[in-house]
């Protein structure tokens, strides 16, 4: 059973339009927001220290479980199509596992 995992680059309502579209998938019954488990805190010295770092948009990290190869890809396509037509980042882990 493939696994993807994805990085989305926007806000909290584009990941959830993004989880919505992937949960919509024939096939799919596992999508989770993962949490960050890395800190990102500011060096005392750093330049940005004190500064909100939520000006910009927000990372989220999903994970996915397909059945197959096919639903691996069809996942891939359709996550694209959305992301471009809400104009967020999306990038994908790995895809040795499924065949691209």
């Amino acid at each position: 059973m493939p696994q993807l995992r994805m990085r989305i680059t926007g806000s909290d309502d584009d990941a959830r339009a993004i989880s919505n579209l992937l949960a919509s998938i024939e096939g799919i019954e596992h999508v989770e927001e993962v949490a960050d488990l890395m800190d990102h805190l500011d060096d005392d010295d750093s330049s940005s220290a004190g500064l909100p770092d939520d000006q910009g948009p927000g990372m989220h990290e999903i994970e996915i479980d397909a059945p197959n190869d096919a639903t691996a890809r069809k996942v891939r396509t359709a996550v694209e199509a959305l992301a471009f037509e809400l104009d967020v980042i999306v990038e994908f882990e790995s895809d040795e596992e499924w065949g691209e």
